[in-house]
């Protein structure tokens, strides 16, 4: 077999690897959002995070992982959208940001 085949095979065998170890990962992070949605009595909308960046990180142990951090909506009170965040590096949840509104806007009126 030619060098450029045995190349090919193998991006596409990581490309592959990669995709499906996407997908056990975004499942970590919806489970992450999920609960920590219902600890907070907050409502995780769509049910679902999306991917907002990937890059190579080291962990703890000095090890080269891979970092996500996914973005998803919630809502307080079922009239808003709120964003939130959970950054993991390999499969261990790192960060859950949720970003409460501790008081309405208030304006006051003259």
């Amino acid at each position: 077999m030619p060098g450029v085949e045995i190349f090919a095979i193998v991006l596409l065998a990581s490309a592959v690897w990669l995709w499906l170890d996407s997908l056990k990962i975004r499942e970590i992070a919806v489970s992450a959002a999920r609960a920590a949605c219902s600890a907070d009595g907050l409502m995780l909308l769509d049910d679902t995070v999306a991917i907002a960046n990937l890059k190579l990180k080291r962990d703890d142990d000095g090890q080269v992982r891979l970092q996500r951090a996914y973005d998803f909506e919630y809502s307080d009170n079922g009239n808003n959208r709120l964003k939130g965040s959970v950054l993991l590096v390999g499969s261990r949840v790192i960060l859950l940001n949720i970003g409460l509104r501790l008081a309405p806007d208030v304006r006051t009126l003259h």
